[in-house]
């Protein structure tokens, strides 16, 4: 109900609107409507009211609900069927949910504050509220589950252009899925799969990128290794960000699904702040150092080791910070 009141407002583009007529034309009483408004000015959004003429809406604030949304997407399906929330434990989680109950491909599911948020290997992710874009997508693609590991290199292309192209220039993909500013984190990535041998259900790719973190809401043990755009100097319309985000993975994923990843896995490896550099990996097989030299066509990380080149399918990699002089 109250997107639909958000969405009269809207529609009388800063006029005054009385409370019988928006009571009258959505089939409410006056007093619903006086409650659901005062709802919505605890949550951001500011109204002028006059005893004779109602109400008019001055501001909405920064939030990605479906209305605000609807108001900037281009895409033709990623985000056209949209899920939000104002808390959830976990996007990734109702999003398999909703992928279970048959939601269309490209269904889009957004919180404002994630209380269970995690990375991969189970690693926490911090969620605070409207200060990120948390969010997943549920993907039904046609290509073989052997293909489905790519998909996160994909993302991380996308999510990467979209930050280039308000202004964060410095962002680089850390092999598989982080995006960093310098050796900090800005963005996590995490697909999720569910697949027989011959075909793949469905893959949630969830994405949680932080706009508007400050120091003080990060943890002491994060303060060194995370990062936001407001932190790195760049001020930026969530809801801006996100539609540019959905619009760059449509793009990608749709060209994948005509000419397959060679194309994005050649992008990845120019937006790489992993190749070339020293690190340290931890993985199935063992611990070893070795320098980053390329991805090979599964997206598998090539480590170029005194012992020869190693193959990393999975683990964890961090980035060796270069010795003083």
């Amino acid at each position: 109900m109250r997107n639909r009141i958000l969405e009269y407002f809207r529609k009388a583009n800063g006029a005054f609107v009385s409370g019988q007529q928006i009571s009258d034309d959505l089939q409410v009483s006056r007093t619903a409507i006086w409650k659901h408004i005062k709802i919505l000015k605890e949550r951001g959004y500011v109204f002028d009211s006059s005893t004779r003429k109602g109400y008019r809406l001055l501001h909405a604030p920064n939030l990605l609900t479906e209305l605000e949304m609807q108001s900037v997407l281009t895409t033709e399906t990623f985000g056209r069927n949209f899920v939000y929330r104002e808390s959830i434990p976990s996007a990734n989680a109702l999003a398999r949910e909703e992928a279970r109950k048959g939601a269309p491909e490209g269904t889009v599911v957004v919180a404002e504050e994630q209380t269970a948020g995690r990375g991969r290997l189970q690693r926490g992710w911090l969620s605070p509220y409207a200060k990120g874009i948390w969010f997943s997508v549920i993907l039904r693609p046609h290509f073989s589950p052997l293909e489905a590991s790519k998909c996160t290199l994909l993302a991380a292309v996308a999510v990467t252009r979209a930050l280039r192209s308000v202004g964060l220039t410095e962002a680089v993909i850390k092999w598989p899925n982080d995006i960093l500013i310098g050796n900090r984190k800005l963005v996590g990535i995490l697909t999720e799969m569910d697949a027989t041998m011959e075909e793949i259900n469905y893959i949630i790719m969830g994405i949680g990128i932080n706009t508007d973190v400050v120091r003080v809401d990060l943890p002491q043990e994060l303060r060194g290794v995370a990062t936001s755009l407001l932190l790195e100097g760049v001020r930026v319309s969530r809801k801006e960000l996100f539609a540019k985000v959905l619009a760059e993975l449509e793009t990608l994923y749709r060209r994948v699904e005509k000419e397959g990843f060679a194309g994005v896995l050649e992008e990845w490896r120019k937006l790489s702040g992993t190749l070339g550099r020293e690190i340290n990996v931890i993985s199935a097989t063992g611990t070893f150092s070795g320098v980053a030299e390329d991805i090979d066509e599964d997206g598998c990380l090539l480590v170029k080791t005194p012992g020869g080149v190693e193959r990393v399918i999975a683990g964890d990699v961090s980035i060796r910070n270069k010795e003083k002089n």
